[in-house]
């Protein structure tokens, strides 16, 4: 089996609101142990990977640089972006041979677009690469099926059509199926798992947005690392109910938070979190009440 090379990239700061990240649980509980500034936004991080062995591979790539100041304020970006990251580890864009994204939301997929500098025009920020996403996000972007207004943006869109991949997954359960809460997927893991490359897989996690993709390899050292999309964006995202208002169908975010965490705690699943402004790797145990906790990976 393939086995991959892999750096975290810092891809720069984001600040989303609290109450919006952790949706129907109260602030109240949240606050405990997650800070909010003055606007009510929590801290929050761009994480990335890169991936070394037959190819070059970016997994996610961060909101990228065009927002204009009003937004990059609204936000709390700063200009560190993709590139920045990729540079600090002796990468140049140009020799990335895939991009793997787990959706198309701006804060995910921005910087696979850049604007030339005299602003003029939208490029690719990856010119030689494939980019894999599922069908089922890339057909939702382009229709805009969101509960947010302005989030899958054509800017990112539209200049990366002629490097798409399209990947169809299997669903976790039956089309038209509505699990009940505790429900575990019928057809196993491995069924469901897509190698889009040489020992790197992705899986359908619906929730957050219908088509949103968890990745996995196997590393250098032979652990199995899960880059964890916005299932778990946090630490802090660890209890059933910790759905985000910004999910397309949180009941099914429950559902699908249950069955990856118990995949996760039972094949010792080393994961990235995509958002988690701390340390981003964790592994998942069985917490002695029926549900899950993240604990520091030790290695």
């Amino acid at each position: 089996m393939t086995r991959y090379t892999w750096k975290l990239l810092r891809a720069g700061p984001l600040r989303l609101d609290g109450g919006s990240m952790f949706g129907v649980v109260p602030r109240a509980i949240w606050n405990r142990n997650v800070p909010c500034d003055e606007q009510g936004r929590i801290e929050l991080s761009h994480n990335c990977l890169l991936l070394g062995g037959p190819h070059r591979v970016v997994i996610e790539v961060g909101s990228g640089d065009k927002f204009d100041e009003k937004n990059r304020r609204l936000f709390g970006l700063s200009d560190r972006s993709i590139i920045d990251a990729l540079r600090e580890a002796d990468c140049r864009c140009e020799d990335v041979a895939h991009v793997i994204v787990t959706h198309l939301h701006f804060d995910h997929a921005g910087g696979l677009t850049r604007r030339v500098r005299d602003g003029t025009a939208m490029v690719r920020t990856f010119p030689n690469a494939t980019v894999h996403v599922q069908r089922r996000e890339w057909e939702d972007a382009l229709t805009n099926r969101s509960v947010m207004t302005r989030t899958y943006l054509r800017d990112n869109l539209e200049p990366i059509r002629p490097q798409l991949r399209l990947i169809d997954s299997p669903t976790p359960f039956a089309a038209g199926h509505l699990p009940q809460r505790d429900e575990l997927p019928q057809m196993p893991l491995a069924e469901r798992e897509t190698e889009i490359l040489p020992g790197i897989n992705v899986f359908n996690v619906p929730g957050h947005t219908w088509g949103q993709q968890a990745v996995g390899f196997i590393d250098d050292r032979g652990r199995t690392v899960v880059f964890t999309p916005d299932i778990v964006p946090t630490a802090a995202h660890v209890g059933a109910a910790y759905n985000m208002a910004y999910d397309v169908e949180p009941f099914i975010s429950t559902v699908t938070r249950r069955w990856f965490l118990k995949e996760a705690a039972e094949r010792d699943w080393l994961l990235v979190l995509v958002h988690e402004p701390g340390e981003p790797r964790r592994r998942v145990r069985p917490d002695g009440k029926g549900w899950y906790e993240l604990v520091p990976a030790e290695d």
